[in-house]
Order: C-alpha cells, then structure tokens, then sequence
C-alpha cells in the first residue's frame, strides 16, 4: 500500500545503508552542489554556487513584487522593489553552507537530500540590511520574534505551508541580516531566490529565507514547521531537539589532479603538487588553523586570507607526492578553539557534520 504524503504527519520514505532510493536521486536531480574544483576561487561563479529548494521555484515579476511588513508593529508599510532598490546598498561576500551538507557521511542515514561535500559557497551579495527597516515599522516591546515568509510553498510531513523561518529581536540586532537582490553583480536568479531574499550572515543557509514577501512581527515565538519540526540537532525519536544556528567549523580541499569519470578518485604524477582549499565557521568567527594529513602525519597549511568578516579563508600547502594511494585529509580550527572531528557527530537528520575532508589520490610515477 502507497503511503499518501499528503496525510497529516505523513514518514518520510524508509532509508536503506548505502543504497538510494528514486526519490532520493529525484531530490538530487532538483537540487545541486557545487564544483568542488571552484575551491581554489574566493566566490563561487553563480552558476556553481549550490542550491537546496524544499518546493517548487517560485517565478515572480519584480515588476509586481511586494515586501509587506505586517503584524505587532505600529506603523506597518509595504515595499515594492523600486523602493526597496533605492534604500541604501551593502555588498558582502558571504559563505553559505546548507544544514545538511555531509548528510551521506552519517550513519545511520535518514531520508533527505543526499550530500555529500559540496552544499557551500560564497557569493557577492547586494541588498540593504535589514534591520532599520524593522525600526521604521516600530515592532512593539511586546515582540519576541519576526517571521520571514517566503512564496515557496508545499507539504512536508502532511503540513503544508510556506517556508519561512524566523529571527528574534537579539538576533537581528547581533546578526548583520540583509534583505538582498543581487548576487555576484546581477540581479537574483529564480532559483536563488529572485526578486528577493535574505541572507543571515555565519548562519546555515534554512535561515536565508528566498522569494521574501512577508516580514511579521509576533508577540509569541513564531510555530511554522521549517523552524519547530526540523532543523534541529536531535539524538533519538523523542529528543525536541536543538535549534541549528551558526555554521560548524569546517573545511575542504581542491581535489588535487585529474578525476576518475565514476568514483571521483584522483590521479596525479609524483612530484610537486600544490594543495589547497577553503575553510570557514559561523558567526563570523575567523579560522586560526587549517591541519592537512599527508600519510600519518598532519601538517600546517599556509591560510591566504578572507575577502570579509563572513566569507571562507583560503589555504594552501605544497605537497612532494610519491608513488602509491593517498588518503588525503584537511582538518581546521577556528579561534575559538573549535576542531573539526575526525568522524561525523551523529543526528537524526544528518545536520551539521562538519567531519574532516577526506581525499583518495592515486599517484603515478613521474614521467622521465
């Protein structure tokens, strides 16, 4: 018997170990990760940048697009994006990484979009901030949470709804949110979110609510099913669970060489090779150290440096390949301390593995 998805509290597909389903690779068809060959690039070309979209794209006219500010305010209005173009411009590059980036990697596995390494990026984004936009709405003292809603909408569970997911007053004065429009010099694409979204700087990317149309503000904690039935950290079937917020510590490496067309293992010649990668961490934290395990040993790579407070730092180490297979690993430390592990902290949803890269590198005998 068919299970209808569209029954309230609706499971999710089972999940067989090392094995995906047609509505695993079906997810994987609609979303995309990026070129992991792009690591040795600060920003990440648009086109390669990685997408994760829960429902259907919503394709708007800019023309007729509509920010409205509703609920606990006293003076709530409406923007059209002319009026919202006209507020004052910020650009930033800033490194978004999806929650479930390195899900494969958990065991055991659930039902999800199936990523390995490559849900991450970072891209120039235009757009104003948020925040005084929020005081000329004046939210009551009585506010405890705003509500970013998207146009995106579809059932999970059963539960149909928008996407949205939702800030405190606390956070949006201690996060530099952006209600942006361009990416990487041009306007939005659709799948990015076009004509308007946010970005939540150091956060995962759920909190970067695409296809923005309505800002409310609630005087109770906002309920809505993408920020109180998921994206929470939870180690068993009855934990409520812990929100996801700031990004985990983490890196990656440029695979070095050429590819195998199948299983994605390289091929290099012996002799000098020049390794490197990005790595990054949430709120803004900036990366003290990235370790590259050559063999047994673990060696200090060179950090080439951030363009921003909120954008990936790059690394580099030369590398005197010999003759045989090599497990290649990157590892980073953030200046507080944190330290990606060795192997993937568990969670039922596979969110957050920040576990080290791990790089299989086939090396031939230099050519004489």
């Amino acid at each position: 018997m068919t299970t209808n998805p569209f029954a309230p509290g609706a499971p999710r597909p089972p999940v067989t170990e090392g094995v995906f389903s047609p509505e695993e690779v079906a997810l994987a068809n609609r979303n995309s990760g990026a070129l992991l060959e792009t690591l040795g690039l600060d920003i990440t070309p648009t086109g390669t940048h990685y997408l994760l979209n829960h429902f259907d794209v919503p394709v708007l006219d800019a023309g007729d697009h509509v920010l409205s500010f509703e609920g606990a305010f006293d003076a709530p209005y409406t923007l059209n994006m002319e009026d919202i173009r006209a507020l004052p411009q910020v650009t930033r590059p800033v490194t978004l990484e999806c929650a479930g980036n390195g899900r494969i990697g958990v065991s055991p596995r659930c039902f999800s979009m199936p990523w390995a390494y490559e849900a991450v990026g970072t891209s120039e984004w235009t757009g104003t901030l948020v925040a005084p936009l929020l005081e000329r709405a004046r939210p009551r003292e009585t506010v405890q949470d705003f509500a970013f809603l998207g146009a995106d909408y579809g059932f999970d569970k059963g539960q149909p709804h928008f996407f949205g997911r939702s800030l405190t007053p606390d956070q949006i004065a201690d996060l530099e949110v952006m209600l942006v429009w361009g990416m990487n010099g041009q306007p939005l694409l659709p799948q990015h979110g076009a004509p308007l979204r946010i970005i939540v700087p150091g956060w995962y990317g759920m909190a970067s609510v695409k296809w923005l149309t309505r800002i409310e503000a609630l005087s109770g904690r906002y309920q809505g099913f993408q920020q109180v039935q998921t994206y929470r950290l939870r180690v068993h079937e009855d934990d409520s669970g812990t929100p996801l917020t700031t990004i985990r510590v983490k890196s990656l490496m440029k695979p070095p060489g050429v590819p195998d067309w199948v299983t994605r293992q390289r091929w290099i010649q012996a002799g000098r090779v020049t390794l490197e990668g990005r790595a990054w961490s949430g709120g803004g934290v900036p990366i003290e150290r990235v370790d590259v395990r050559l063999g047994d040993t673990w060696y200090d790579a060179e950090l080439t440096g951030r363009a921003d407070t909120y954008a990936w730092t790059g690394w580099r180490l030369d590398w005197d390949a010999t003759p045989g297979i090599h497990d290649l690993a990157c590892r980073a430390t953030d200046a507080e301390g944190n330290t990606q592990p060795l192997e993937a902290p568990f969670d039922m949803a596979g969110f957050a593995n920040n576990s080290v890269h791990r790089v299989s590198v086939h090396v031939a005998e230099a050519d004489v």
